[in-house]
């Protein structure tokens, strides 16, 4: 078990210090189950998280609060997984990429690690400014992973690259300075999303 903590922190760690080094080495060997089981068990460790901060913060636990953190967040991690698979195919395709849906898949697996961090985060934002803040932030960051999962793992033109990311935030940016940023605040924390309609 301990190995295992200790080879995830390192699988970490090489991903931010190094994403040129650690993408380029995936490759399609025909085994998906692996990715499908991360997804998986980060969004089970994310539920997890938020329903104990939740618990911390005084909430009432329910059932249903329950089901949620262990079956329906796992679940939605895992759709997202394919979802963001297909968005991954077309920008490859855009870019002059790979056309290998397991590469596409296995590239964002590798990354889903920030998921249980991106639903805690999400979770401690308690007013306006503290969910724009962590919104922008983890936003910019879910960019910078989808950048090097585009040129690196899915050998993507650089400067088509660039260009897709250019108008994946621009299309950002038009959110959070347009009312549609109230419905995408809601989506990660609508407590903290209310306190900003105020």
């Amino acid at each position: 078990m301990k190995k295992k903590f200790k080879n995830a922190f390192k699988h970490i760690r090489n991903l931010i210090v190094n994403p040129k080094r650690y993408f380029t080495k995936i490759v399609a060997d025909g085994n998906m189950e692996e990715a499908m089981l991360k997804a998986f068990l980060y969004g089970l460790l994310g539920g997890c998280l938020v329903l104990l901060i939740r618990l911390l913060g005084g909430a009432t636990i329910t059932i249903g609060a329950i089901f949620t953190a262990i079956i329906i967040v796992p679940v939605l991690a895992v759709a997202l997984l394919f979802v963001m698979g297909g968005l991954m195919m077309l920008v490859s395709e855009i870019t002059g990429g790979e056309r290998d849906w397991e590469i596409a898949i296995k590239g964002l697996a590798s990354v889903f690690f920030i998921y249980p961090v991106i639903l805690v985060l999400n979770a401690m934002a308690f007013n306006c400014t503290s969910i724009w803040v962590i919104s922008m932030l983890v936003d910019i960051y879910v960019l910078f992973l989808f950048y090097n999962i585009s040129l690196y793992c899915m050998r993507g033109k650089r400067g088509n690259v660039l260009l897709v990311i250019g108008v994946l935030a621009l299309f950002m940016l038009t959110v959070y300075v347009t009312d549609y940023r109230i419905g995408w605040f809601m989506l990660k924390n609508t407590s903290a999303t209310l306190a900003c309609l105020l």
